[in-house]
C-alpha cells in the first residue's frame, strides 16, 4: 500500500474505532430521557406528528393520507399498514400505505433517538425508520442528509442503515468512509433501532449494539457530515420498489407496530 492511500485509511479509519468505543462505553450510561411518545392515546397527537402524503419518489408512492386503516392506534402502539387497494376508483395505486412524521411540527436535536418496533414480513414489504433535516428549506435532500436508522426488505433476518448526504449521493463518497451497514434482527419479535448523532459522528444501533460509526472526517470535498443539525423523523410502511422488489397480494394486509419513541441527551 501506498503511504499517500494508508493516510487516507488512517484519516477515516481512526474516527472509526474512535466513536465505536465511545458508543459502547456510554450506551445507556450516561444519558438521560428528554422526550418520549409512548402511543396510549385514542389518536394520533398531531402536534406531533402528521400523515405522510402521496409522492413521486418509490418510498411514498403508495402511501395514503385518506384510508383509516392504514395508520391505527391499538393496544398502546401505532400500527402502519399496507394493504392491496379494495377501490381503485377512489384511487388508483394497486397498494396503498401508511406512514407519519414529524416535518415542521418536531424536532430531534443532537442526542439520541431509540424506536421500538415489530415488523411483519410479506414479500414486497418495505418498512422503514429514517430521519432527515427539519429545516427543508435551506437544507433541501441531500445536502441536509438522511439517516435511515431502520430498513427491512421482505422477510429478511437483518435491517440495513445507511447515511446519505451531498458527499455520499452526489459526489458518490459512499466508501471513505463506508456509509451503510446492518445488522440481526428478531424476525418476529420487537426491536430497538437507534441513532445517536454526535458533533463528530453518527453511531447507528440494533437492540442496543453499535453497527455501523459514520465519523466525521478531514476532507477538500463539500457536504461530508450533515447530520449534526435538528432532524425530523419518518416512520413508514411501503410497498413494492426496486430494491425491495415484487409485492404478493396474498402476503397482505401487513403491518409495522411501533411501541415507543424515545429521544435521549446526555447527562450534564
Amino acid at each position: 500500500m501506498d503511504r499517500t492511500r494508508k493516510w487516507k485509511l488512517l484519516d477515516w479509519a481512526l474516527p472509526i474505532l474512535l466513536c465505536l468505543l465511545d458508543s459502547c462505553a456510554s450506551h445507556p450510561k450516561g444519558w438521560k430521557l428528554v422526550w418520549e411518545e409512548d402511543f396510549n392515546g385514542r389518536t394520533l397527537d398531531t402536534t406531533v406528528w402528521s400523515r405522510i402524503p402521496r409522492g413521486a419518489a418509490q418510498w411514498q408512492d403508495t402511501q395514503s393520507t385518506d384510508d383509516p386503516r392504514l395508520v391505527v392506534l391499538r393496544d398502546g402502539m401505532l400500527v402502519l399498514r399496507g394493504i392491496q387497494n379494495d377501490d381503485l376508483k377512489a384511487d388508483t395505486s394497486a397498494y396503498l400505505t401508511g406512514g407519519v412524521w414529524t416535518k415542521d411540527k418536531h424536532a430531534f436535536e443532537m442526542g439520541r433517538v431509540e424506536i421500538k418496533a415489530r415488523l411483519q414480513g410479506a414479500r414486497g414489504a418495505w418498512p422503514a425508520i429514517w430521519m432527515m433535516a427539519f429545516d427543508t428549506r435551506n437544507k433541501p435532500w441531500p445536502d441536509g442528509g438522511e439517516i435511515d436508522i431502520m430498513e427491512r426488505l421482505n422477510h429478511d433476518t437483518i435491517a440495513y442503515q445507511t447515511v446519505h448526504s451531498h458527499y455520499t449521493y452526489t459526489l458518490k463518497q459512499g466508501s471513505n468512509p463506508p456509509q451503510s451497514s446492518k445488522g440481526p434482527i428478531r424476525p418476529d419479535d420487537f426491536n430497538v433501532y437507534g441513532a445517536t448523532i454526535y458533533p463528530d459522528s453518527v453511531v447507528l444501533s440494533i437492540n442496543g449494539q453499535p453497527t455501523l460509526c459514520y465519523p466525521r472526517i478531514h476532507t477538500d470535498k463539500r457536504g461530508q457530515f450533515p447530520f449534526y443539525t435538528p432532524q425530523f423523523l419518518l416512520i413508514d410502511m411501503q410497498l413494492g420498489g426496486d430494491w425491495v422488489g415484487k409485492v404478493y397480494p396474498e402476503d397482505l394486509p401487513v403491518e409495522m407496530e411501533v411501541d415507543w419513541v424515545r429521544h435521549y441527551k446526555p447527562k450534564k
